[in-house]
C-alpha cells in the first residue's frame, strides 16, 4: 500500500498541561500557527483519537493512519519532569507509545525518547506517512531539521512496518 500524503490528514491536537516555559512550549508554538488544535481540558479529547502516550502497552504502527485520519493525532504537553504523574490520569482516546528516537531539541539533544511535544507529533505523522506534515512541523524551530536528518534511518523504516512485531524488530535493529 503506497502510503503518500492525501486530502485525509489527520487532524492534530495538543492537551496544554502549561507546565513548561511558555517561549519554550512547541505545543503552544504549533497552535499559535495553527499546526495544531489546542485543548485545555483532557475531556476535549477526542475519544476515538491516537493519543501519544509514553506508557501505552501498543506501539504506533503505520495501520493506525486510519484511526488518525479519521479521529485525530493528540499530544499531551507537559514537563518531562512530571511526566509520571501527568499519564497517570486516564486520558480519552487510544494510547499509543512512539518507538525509540533520539531528540533534537536544545533541552533534551540526543537522548533517547525525551522528545517535545513537536518531535512528537512529527514522529507520529512520518511513522503514520505525512512526511510533509512532519517536515513542515518541524519547520517552525530552527533545530527542527535536525530531527528528521537525525532519526532518518529509524522514521524510514518504523514508516515501512505492518505490525507491532516487525515495529519491534525494527526498533532493535536501531537501539
Amino acid at each position: 500500500m503506497d502510503r503518500t500524503e492525501n486530502a485525509s490528514e489527520p487532524r492534530v491536537y495538543v492537551l496544554l498541561l502549561r507546565q513548561d516555559d511558555p517561549q519554550k512550549c512547541t505545543a503552544a508554538k504549533l497552535a499559535k500557527l495553527r499546526l495544531a488544535t489546542p485543548l485545555y481540558r483532557p475531556l476535549q479529547i477526542p475519544s476515538s483519537a491516537l493519543l501519544l502516550d509514553p506508557f501505552a502497552a501498543n506501539i504506533l504502527v503505520p495501520n493506525d493512519r486510519v484511526y488518525a485520519e479519521r479521529y485525530g493525532l493528540v499530544a499531551v504537553d507537559c514537563s518531562w519532569e512530571r511526566v509520571e504523574t501527568s499519564f497517570k490520569k486516564r486520558f480519552p482516546g487510544f494510547g499509543r507509545r512512539l518507538p525509540t528516537l533520539l531528540a533534537s531539541n536544545p533541552i533534551n539533544y540526543a537522548k533517547p525518547n525525551k522528545l517535545s511535544s513537536l518531535e512528537a507529533l512529527a514522529a507520529g505523522m512520518y511513522i503514520l506517512g505525512f512526511k510533509d506534515t512532519a517536515s513542515r512541523m518541524m519547520n517552525i524551530f530552527k533545530w527542527g531539521n535536525t530531527f528528521l536528518t537525525l532519526n532518518r534511518e529509524p522514521l524510514e523504516s518504523y514508516s515501512r512496518v505492518r505490525n507491532a512485531v516487525e515495529m519491534s524488530e525494527a526498533v532493535a535493529s536501531f537501539f
